[in-house]
């Protein structure tokens, strides 16, 4: 039974801080392993065609993030604004930013349709394809195109019900839409025999579906915020707002994006082996990553939610816990994964290539020594972005995909070749210890003098 709006701001309130992390992040983990889950499933269908068919999905993962960084940049900005407003019972305020956010961001996302479909061969060479593989990189971006509008739309409603404590509807919108492509790929991939475009019509229906459960949760009044186009309105301080928290997320995707396509054609000029090894390594990294993410992401609306509400011993004990259970989780999920990284990659590497083996092999073992590194990190990126504090959270969110990881993608292949390439990110994760344990000092001594004042 879905609680009512008091219930849910006495949880975050009053609940046992510990238990509210745990009750947010679960359902929110489980979210993003399905994404993962899914995003696993298209790359094991299309590696059954080549290797040019796994680079091609490795190419496009560019593309998708892309469509992602719209909605995470609109909707990081949104849920914050959200919990904040909420925490200080400023439910009409809370209402016009999601209404206005969710309009200006699915017109966003017909932008990009309309832009990419009459471009997509140039498209997908700037994203990283080589000629072996842009055939069948072309026919994946072309469905997830027609879907960018509703795929902006689920990262807008999906991050903004987590934002109020409704994690557990969240996770069933994007949950669904999740276990749905696992059956439909399979059918649309080999019984119909669409090949690459078959994964990308199963992912794009599945969007669309997830976007449809999230609406109804609105439209039928089931969330603590209501959505109306009656209430779209630019307000001058909550949109810039908006976009100061919502900037640290869309530097953090640029730079993804960015060194993502730096990786594919670093890749590419060595062979079209390496350049499906690091499209294999990301698949299996993501793991992990959606569980860190996952985790953080039910963290952060309770410190945006009890800052709001001045609750700030409960800010810092939620700090604190959150940020030992993530060093712990990225210990033991490094070593799992470094454990098991051979039947991993054997999974995405049909045709046995050595050279696939060797250099995913190296990538992985190398990010995962350096796991806890990027835990302390992504947790104190979600505190300062949930308790509105821009700077620092820009800072953070674009330290380790960003001004660290890309200079080491053009140094270390130059270098040590494409093992300097499998050892960028790992690099980078521990250059940013250098930026991260500062700002946690900092946001120890920010929540004291709060509590002072």
């Amino acid at each position: 039974m879905a609680k009512t709006r008091e219930e849910k701001a006495d949880m975050m309130l009053n609940g046992d801080i510990r238990k509210t992390i745990i009750s947010m992040a679960v359902p929110t983990i489980t979210a993003q392993l399905i994404t993962v889950f899914y995003n696993l499933v298209d790359t094991y269908f299309v590696s059954t065609i080549g290797t040019n068919a796994t680079a091609a999905v490795g190419v496009n993962s560019s593309l998708e993030r892309s469509i992602s960084m719209i909605g995470t940049f609109i909707g990081s900005g949104a849920a914050s604004y959200l919990a904040r407003s909420l925490g200080r019972r400023d439910q009409e305020a809370a209402d016009r930013v999601l209404s206005t956010s969710l309009v200006i961001g699915m017109g966003l996302g017909l932008i990009m349709l309309a832009l990419g479909i009459p471009n997509i061969r140039s498209l997908v060479y700037f994203l990283g394809a080589n000629d072996d593989c842009a055939v069948y990189a072309m026919q994946y971006a072309q469905y997830v195109l027609l879907a960018a509008p509703f795929m902006v739309g689920s990262f807008i409603f999906n991050m903004c019900l987590k934002s109020e404590g409704s994690a557990s509807i969240a996770m069933i919108g994007i949950g669904f839409g999740g276990i749905l492509n696992c059956f439909l790929d399979p059918i649309f991939i080999r019984t119909l025999g669409l090949g690459v475009a078959g994964a990308s019509i199963a992912t794009a229906i599945s969007k669309t579906i997830s976007f449809t459960i999230l609406a109804y949760m609105y439209i039928a009044h089931k969330s603590a915020v209501n959505i109306s186009l009656k209430k779209f309105r630019i307000v001058k301080e909550e949109a810039l707002d908006v976009i100061r928290i919502g900037s640290a997320s869309l530097l953090r995707t640029l730079c993804m994006i960015y060194g993502n396509i730096t990786i594919n054609r670093i890749a590419s000029s060595y062979s079209t082996s390496a350049l499906a090894a690091m499209s294999v390594s990301n698949r299996v990294m993501e793991f992990p990553f959606a569980i860190i993410l996952g985790f953080g992401m039910g963290y952060q609306p309770t410190a945006g939610f009890n800052w709001g509400a001045k609750r700030y011993d409960r800010v810092r004990e939620g700090l604190d816990f959150a940020t030992m259970v993530s060093i712990v989780g990225g210990i033991i999920m490094g070593a799992v994964i470094i454990l098991f990284r051979r039947p991993l990659i054997s999974v995405f590497n049909k045709q046995a290539d050595p050279e696939v083996l060797r250099i995913c092999s190296l990538c992985i073992v190398l990010q995962c020594i350096a796991l806890p590194a990027h835990t302390f990190l992504s947790i104190h990126n979600m505190f300062y972005s949930g308790i509105g504090k821009a700077k620092s959270a820009l800072a953070l969110s674009t330290a380790r995909q960003g001004y660290l990881l890309i200079p080491l993608l053009y140094i270390l292949p130059a270098l040590m070749g494409v093992n300097g390439l499998a050892s960028a990110q790992c690099g980078a994760d521990a250059l940013s210890l250098l930026i991260t344990v500062p700002l946690a000092i900092r946001a120890r001594k920010l929540i004291g003098a709060e509590m002072n004042a």
